[in-house]
């Protein structure tokens, strides 16, 4: 498997990519969707050579918690800030990795920084990875997940009035569709929704999708693979069939969804989709705060050097600060 975007650095230097981003575009591994079990053995490969994180200031616990048909427990690691006082606002935050890759340990170091910088418990869902476990598979573990919070708030020092859920690329879909899911079921209350390059669409039909083929982190290729695993049990992507629940991009009322923040990046294919979905809640007179990067790539944020990430990790902190702690 080729580790590096080597072979794909002459094309990504043609889109006029941030001059920062592009310096770091070669120490960053490519996951091929091909073979995701090779793509998750890389990630973990990635990971372990990882600094260790600085937890001083926050607990982190990994939790099991039980799935509702009592067919076995799911993961959820929360990490709290032990100086801040309770009831604590919750940030449920849903990985990114195409739906079918990802994993809590990969967000670790970025829910410790947001715990301490927002003052939040952070809890991470290991939901369950298609092709494995296609739709609604992981949505349904999210949905667990926010059930449970909601359930135990009490003894975790959670304020159930003050929980927003944040994901990226299809940590940001599952988002998105769990807003949807919860504001159907009238389930417990969600007073922010945090989607950062989120992936809603599994039509492919955007200028977006259609021009970017080659970019790095993701493109019209990897998409493909992605919607392909995750709507397996679903029908074919595309298709009439697919429900909102699945791909958010299809739903058709928006009323009473909560206070939202979409990011979306210059040459990133998912971001037609990401600026329709902001289009469409404000339609329905969703409050929604929507920015686009200039000159960034999907999960460009990963190179951290760069001001223009640096910026974008900033505005996450203010937003979710804002919304809640007012």
């Amino acid at each position: 498997m080729n580790r590096r975007f080597d072979g794909h650095l002459a094309a990504a230097m043609n889109y006029g990519l941030d001059a920062e981003l592009a310096a770091g575009l070669s120490y960053i591994a490519d996951l091929d969707f091909n073979d995701i079990t090779a793509a998750r053995v890389l990630e973990a490969e990635i990971m372990a050579m990882a600094p260790p994180v600085d937890t001083t200031g926050v607990d982190v616990r990994d939790l099991r918690i039980p799935l509702d048909n009592g067919a076995g427990t799911i993961g959820l690691r929360l990490t709290t800030p032990t100086a801040v006082e309770r009831p604590m606002p919750v940030i449920l935050n849903l990985h990114g990795g195409g739906f079918c890759c990802g994993n809590v340990d990969a967000e670790h170091g970025r829910d410790v920084e947001l715990a301490k910088e927002v003052g939040a418990i952070v809890a991470t869902v290991a939901y369950r990875l298609a092709p494995e476990h296609p739709y609604p598979v992981a949505l349904g573990d999210c949905y667990t997940a926010l059930c449970w919070i909601a359930e135990n708030a009490d003894e975790i020092g959670a304020d159930t009035d003050r929980v927003a859920v944040h994901g990226r690329s299809a940590g940001g879909g599952l988002a998105a569709a769990l807003t949807l899911l919860t504001r159907d079921r009238g389930g417990p209350r969600i007073c922010y929704q945090f989607l950062a390059v989120p992936e809603l669409d599994d039509r492919l039909d955007t200028p977006s999708m259609r021009r970017f083929t080659d970019t790095p982190r993701w493109n019209r290729p990897k998409a493909i693979l992605s919607w392909k695993y995750y709507l397996a049990d679903c029908g074919t992507p595309g298709s009439a069939d697919i429900p909102a629940y699945a791909a958010p991009a299809r739903e058709t009322n928006f009323a009473g969804l909560p206070p939202t923040y979409i990011s979306v990046m210059q040459f990133d294919p998912l971001r037609d989709e990401g600026v329709e979905y902001a289009q469409k809640l404000l339609a329905a007179d969703v409050v929604v705060e929507l920015h686009l990067y200039p000159a960034t790539f999907h999960a460009s944020h990963i190179i951290t050097a760069a001001e223009v990430s640096q910026r974008e990790l900033a505005e996450e902190v203010a937003v979710l600060s804002r919304a809640l702690n007012g």
